[in-house]
């Protein structure tokens, strides 16, 4: 069941189906204080300078639903330095722990390690319309691949978990449209 000293991190977007790290134990949870949004200029796995794309963060306010993981006991530093090495590519986020609580029926609540978006980094999109973010996130093509295929397959991961985000619905319904 995990102790006082595990080191849990939560995952609000692709951590959530690829951690990338070993765990024990993964559940779903909230963090309260925190909500997902593609409010972050991605110009280098999803977007360049000249044309950023968009990728999620971990905004202030409101709660975000995702998962929880509790580190395999003795890789704790490893995982740390492979997230870092992971979300800190631009220093865009913030690490911090945050108090999730686990929706797996238990009700335990623990202090998470997770990534918050930096909101005074260069990077921060801040909250767009609709219609731009749709510019952005048609136009942006990066390192890892364009920024449709990005929001797509983040939309689907969400809805096979069973997290249902309504602006990612929105942004899809329009980009299916463009495929239609």
């Amino acid at each position: 069941m995990g102790t006082m000293t595990d080191l849990w991190v939560f995952g609000y977007g692709s951590l959530m189906w690829s951690p990338g790290f070993a765990f024990e134990e993964q559940a779903p949870a909230r963090l309260r204080g925190g909500h997902r949004a593609l409010c972050v200029y991605s110009v280098v796995h999803r977007g360049t300078h000249a044309k950023p794309g968009l990728v999620l963060g971990l905004d202030k306010g409101g709660a975000c639903k995702g998962v929880a993981f509790r580190v395999t006991p003795g890789a704790e530093d490893e995982t740390i330095a492979y997230l870092r090495a992971r979300e800190q590519v631009t220093d865009v986020y913030v690490e911090a722990m945050r108090p999730v609580t686990l929706l797996d029926g238990s009700g335990r609540t623990f202090r998470a390690l997770c990534y918050l978006v930096d909101r005074n980094h260069e990077q921060y999109a801040g909250k767009l319309s609709i219609a731009e973010q749709l510019a952005i996130i048609r136009a942006g093509k990066g390192q890892a691949g364009g920024n449709v295929e990005y929001v797509l397959r983040t939309f689907q991961h969400l809805e096979d978990a069973s997290v249902h985000d309504r602006l990612l619905s929105e942004l899809v319904m329009a980009l299916r449209e463009d495929k239609g």
